[in-house]
């Protein structure tokens, strides 16, 4: 390499080309194609036909789903929102690392106050070193019911994929339909600290498909023809709800997850936590006809009421040889799991794999366990009965680590954190739970009533992190997609019943675990995630279950900076909305 006294020496513009490109490449990245995508997203109430009836529904530019971002790895997004609603509003592009952008995140009362009726904010951000898909969806009350949509990220131009490039790409977003408002609907479960009511209806593009009242004409239909490669971007936009999700008489061979790429494995169902996608190829090989899409619940909560409906989409081959009466005769349906089937869902999640041999941090030096659960609330003595209409007159709640988590108001955890306000937080989140005690047996009622606060665990930049995530069987035990804002972790082991780390870690894959942003916590039982605390800012850790946060089932992560700008959370940006 040549000196500095060496290049003064030559003329300056090629010097400052050698020292630009030497900047570029520093990381292993270049950005020499990199592009800035402008979009603007107006929040607005948009009539909406579903299930027979019409409703106002909250929509990003007049769209269910909202727009796809279609970009490239390295790429930088700039979307200015303007809330045109009635409601508060943030947006979360899910997934994404925000690395040294927190303030972009979006988690309401996190990373920011919430944009307000006729207020606008502009999120800035960049894609860094991520490939496949993920999605964007509001994050504030339950508005991303009907505010979400796909965020697509293809490799560096003059990059391909690791497979053979498909003939076709379909984004696939599943979702929730409620026959009322969504925010109507957590109001008034608020109001009485009883569950809300489950949805009406699931749906794929937005569309319930033909096997509900008064849907068949907004059916979602993929086109196909014989011989070809799809390439299917599944996301699980629903609320509340993980999903089983099939196509009739056709395999699936995964390739990604989470935008990371995985190592290749064939299946003929998926299940995905809301918050999770998976990419799959699919192959047009078989006879001429149209095929069901279908997905359904995986309903893990024993006793609890869920939505046993079905949605359905339909994969139609063009050179159908019949005419218009094919289209009278039902397409061919699949065979889907029970509603309970864990053992399908649980061999499903535990194919994951890198695709290579991967770095997983080791020499651990922070070293976490938590508990995730449901729980219930005595109320106060003379609380109205109409304001406890959970189990025996208590009110629904959750918490990790018997820490029920409760949201600020005044300033976001970020500007606390950022420009040194007290009284927002406490840093006393425990690095395990208080009693220990059978966490997926038979538990004393006496743990069942968690103590409610806003406590965060803080990070020193550069540690090296491992949580075990341990399920609950207080009240009732269920399958949770857990998600960690502003990171990807690897997950290096899952199983069932109590985590034994005498027995358990011996189970740990360090060589090739899978890379996600949203892990599936087993019903009655245990994950284990590592990661590099690399990104400075307060990132919230929650149950992607959305009746679960309302309930407090987060904790937050707080990480310093490091050393230099590089390792530096950025300024906060001038239109940071104010609380």
């Amino acid at each position: 390499m040549e000196t500095s006294s060496n290049c003064i020496s030559k003329q300056f513009s090629t010097c400052f080309l050698l020292l630009g490109l030497m900047l570029l490449f520093a990381d292993g990245i270049s950005f020499a194609n990199a592009k800035t995508h402008h979009h603007n997203f107006v929040v607005q109430a948009t009539k909406v036909k579903r299930l027979c009836k019409t409703h106002n529904a909250i929509t990003v530019n007049g769209q269910f789903p909202g727009p796809t971002l279609d970009v490239n790895n390295g790429d930088t997004l700039v979307i200015n929102v303007v809330n045109k609603a009635r409601y508060n509003v943030t947006f979360h592009w899910h997934g994404v690392r925000q690395m040294r952008t927190a303030w972009a995140d979006g988690p309401e009362f996190i990373t920011q106050c919430p944009i307000r009726p006729g207020g606008s904010y502009t999120y800035r951000f960049r894609i860094q070193g991520q490939e496949g898909t993920l999605w964007w969806h509001a994050h504030s009350s339950w508005l991303r019911a009907t505010v979400y949509g796909a965020l697509i990220i293809r490799p560096r131009e003059g990059e391909s994929y690791p497979f053979a490039k498909p003939n076709h790409e379909t984004p696939i977003l599943l979702g929730e339909w409620w026959d009322a408002n969504p925010i109507d609907v957590i109001r008034e479960a608020t109001r009485t600290g009883a569950a809300p009511n489950i949805s009406n209806a699931y749906t794929i593009n937005g569309q319930p498909g033909d096997l509900y009242n008064c849907s068949i004409k907004g059916t979602t239909i993929v086109p196909v023809n014989s011989g070809e490669s799809i390439l299917l971007r599944v996301i699980n936009s629903a609320l509340n709800q993980q999903l089983f999700f099939t196509i009739a008489n056709h395999k699936f061979t995964v390739v990604g997850a989470d935008a990371s790429y995985v190592k290749p494995f064939t299946t003929s169902v998926l299940m995905l936590g809301p918050g999770q996608t998976t990419d799959v190829l699919i192959k047009s090989d078989q006879p001429p006809a149209r095929y069901y899409m279908a997905a359904r619940a995986y309903a893990s909560a024993q006793g609890a009421p869920f939505d046993n409906t079905t949605t359905t989409a339909i994969l139609k081959y063009n050179s159908i040889p019949c005419k218009s009466h094919c289209n009278s005769s039902k397409p061919i349906m699949p065979t889907l799991p029970a509603f309970n089937d864990t053992r399908t869902a649980s061999a499903f999640t535990k194919s994951f794999r890198s695709p290579r041999k991967v770095e997983v941090p080791t020499d651990i030096d922070e070293n976490l366990f938590i508990t995730v659960g449901l729980g219930l609330l005595n109320c106060p003595k003379g609380s109205r009965a109409r304001n406890c209409q959970g189990p025996n007159g208590t009110r629904f709640t959750a918490s990790m680590n018997n820490v029920s988590f409760i949201l600020p108001s005044n300033f976001s955890l970020l500007q606390a954190h950022h420009q040194g306000i007290p009284g927002v937080f406490t840093t006393d989140f425990p690095a395990a739970p208080p009693v220990k005690f059978d966490y997926t047996g038979n538990v004393s009622r006496s743990l069942w009533q968690p103590i409610r606060g806003t406590k965060v665990y803080n990070l020193k930049f550069g540690s090296k992190v491992q949580v075990v995530l341990q399920g609950t069987s207080i009240f009732t035990a269920e399958n949770h997609p857990i998600h960690l804002h502003g990171y990807d972790f690897y997950i290096i082991a899952e199983g069932f019943g109590n985590f034994n780390p005498k027995t358990d870690t011996a189970k740990f894959n360090l060589i090739d675990p899978p890379l996600r942003n949203t892990a599936s916590l087993p019903v009655n039982g245990w994950t284990v995630i590592r990661f590099v605390a690399d990104n400075p800012g307060v990132w919230i850790m929650h149950c992607h279950l959305d009746v679960h946060i309302g309930w407090g089932l987060a904790m937050v992560f707080v990480v310093d900076n490091g050393v230099g700008e590089l390792q530096t959370l950025d300024a906060p940006p001038t239109d940071l909305p104010v609380c």
